[in-house]
């Protein structure tokens, strides 16, 4: 296919015109030889110059790459990048290995596998229950989960379930570095895998609380016991009357509170200008927790904070009890706001029957959160861990953090030898120099993908806990590479989300490109421009042809009229 524009077509013209010329005059003085080097030499600049482009050439046999060692071999890496399309066989490899490679579209399908994913956290703060969940496919006639001490003790089990995922629950006694182990039975007791669970926990930095009541509560004792339990440093003052208080000062100062509680009757009793100065000091940044449980007067909070409260009916008293799990049960607030409250208030978070309980609106920087149930307390003896937990719930949906202003950053789930991972923070600044152990020097430089944090890349030499440390930083970091052969299912399952999100990237990219292709093509066969090189030195051995016979003629006139 040549192309029609005057512009393009005009070069190609011109060089037919003037090879035709010079061929006739080579006729007209019988150098049949030269005529014909002419006339070859104006069709090949002709072909050179014009665009001409002919229908695609059939899509070239995919690259062959087989993964089942788990790793690409260095033949197929090194080939890759000039491959048109991938077969693949196996289940893939890490993430590591596919950002490392270009985009080929790819064509795999994965046999059937026993596959399992870990989820858990692999650092803590003392105090925190730690969560181990395990989600196995395809799905299982019946199995168990188990948590086991560094000495095998059974620290949790989660009993013989045919559900896809289990979950099992421990909160740490101390703050320590520690190796635990998991293991996965059949419904008989049989072992099916086992392997470590590396676990950071770590002495937590204290909340700075400040709480504010103007009615006594076992709830608001309750909640006091508990963030005391936590370390956290409390301002607590609770009206035991008209002019009675009792006041638990801060055992140091509060430099940056993280929250103020206070009960509903506080705000209420509260003169308008003190509830203005309440809401400046929420916008600052200070989240405010209201616990609803006395609230009375809702004009004011109709009024002041444009909440809408409504009264609970009393014969719906059964239903609208708030269920959290199978242990805890709490009825709601006489006043609360409705399921679906309007702007600025929304729903914050809702029980296992789906019925809300802590509502929120944003207020400058800051936000005010209403806690909708009351009761709790009477869970501090009977289910005290299962209550510890709710709250630790709570705290989280309305991110209480602590101030820590460096942090150490882990993505790679499963560090293993000889494949890179890297270690990032958060809080310095790129540059920093890492010091890890049995390594040599590195920095901590930006990455485009962590726009809060500096990374460093490293490959792991051996299973163990590698440690390291940056100049700025809080505290030592450590992060646990395990074994090539530990979590065989887990490492299986790693490969082929990695390989799944590779060639959904690889696909995409291969489609642009041959959308794009098409377009050029006028919504046709995808095309191939016709390679220009060849012709363009077929016409120059032309011209040095004619020019040799040429310098020939001057010399032998007689060889100039034999043509």
């Amino acid at each position: 296919m040549i192309s029609t524009d005057l512009a393009s077509i005009a070069p190609p013209l011109a060089a037919v015109a003037t090879g035709v010329v010079s061929a006739a005059l080579y006729g007209r003085k019988k150098q049949w030889r030269n005529a014909a080097l002419a006339g070859v030499a104006g069709v090949t600049l002709a072909t050179a110059l014009a665009d001409i482009r002919l229908p695609a050439a059939a899509s070239a046999a995919p690259l062959s790459v087989s993964t089942e060692a788990g790793r690409i071999s260095d033949a197929d890496r090194q080939a890759i990048p000039n491959a048109a399309r991938l077969a693949l066989s196996g289940d893939g490899v890490r993430e590591a290995e596919w950002r490392d490679l270009p985009a080929r579209p790819l064509q795999w399908k994965p046999a059937a596998a026993d596959l399992l994913w870990l989820d858990f956290p692999r650092s803590m703060s003392l105090g925190r229950i730690f969560t181990l969940s395990a989600r196995r496919s395809p799905a299982q006639a019946g199995w168990r989960l188990q948590l086991l001490a560094e000495n095998k003790q059974v620290l949790a089990d989660s009993g013989v379930s045919s559900a896809a995922q289990l979950s099992v629950q421990w909160l740490p006694p101390v703050a320590e570095t520690m190796v635990l182990q998991a293991r996965l039975l059949d419904a008989n007791g049989k072992i099916i895998t086992q392997g470590p669970i590396p676990l950071q926990v770590k002495d937590p930095v204290p909340l700075q609380i400040q709480g504010r009541f103007d009615a006594p509560s076992f709830d608001a004792r309750t909640l006091n016991q508990l963030l005391s339990d936590g370390s956290a440093i409390l301002d607590w003052n609770v009206a035991l009357g008209k002019a009675i208080t009792r006041s638990e000062t801060a055992r140091e100062p509060l430099s940056a509170p993280n929250a103020m509680f206070v009960d509903a009757a506080y705000v209420e009793h509260l003169t308008p200008s003190a509830r203005a100065s309440l809401l400046a000091q929420t916008a600052q940044g200070v989240p405010l927790i209201v616990l609803g449980g006395n609230a009375a007067d809702a004009a004011a909070w109709q009024r002041d904070f444009g909440l809408a409260l409504h009264q609970q009916s009393p014969t719906t008293e059964k239903e609208d009890v708030r269920q959290f799990g199978a242990a805890l049960s709490m009825p709601p607030a006489g006043l609360n706001p409705a399921d679906n409250a309007a702007e600025p208030w929304s729903v914050l978070a809702r029980d296992s029957k789906k019925q809300p309980w802590m509502w929120q609106r944003s207020v400058g920087q800051g936000r005010v959160v209403w806690i909708g149930v009351a009761d709790w307390h009477k869970h501090a003896i009977s289910e005290p861990q299962q209550l510890t937990l709710w709250w630790q719930s709570a705290m989280d949906r309305i991110a209480l953090d602590s101030v820590q202003k460096t942090v150490w950053q882990m993505s790679n789930p499963m560090p293993v030898p000889g494949l890179r991972s890297e270690v990032c923070a958060q809080g310095v600044k790129a540059g920093t120099a890492l010091a890890v152990d049995g390594y040599a020097p590195m920095q901590l430089a930006a990455r485009v993908d962590k726009a809060d944090g500096v990374c460093a890349a490293l490959w792991p030499q051996k299973a163990g806990w590698l440690k390291f440390n940056a100049e700025g930083m809080a505290g030592q970091g450590a992060q646990y590479v395990y074994a090539a052969n530990d979590w065989p299912a887990w490492q299986r399952a790693l490969r082929r989300d990695a390989t799944a999100l590779y060639a959904a990237r690889s696909n995409a990219a291969g489609a642009v490109a041959s959308a794009a292709d098409v377009a050029r093509a006028g919504g046709g066969t995808t095309e191939r421009p016709l390679p220009g090189a060849p012709f363009g030195v077929l016409f120059a051995l032309c011209m040095l042809a004619l020019w040799y016979r040429e310098q020939s003629a001057q010399k032998s006139p007689a060889s100039e009229s034999q043509g």
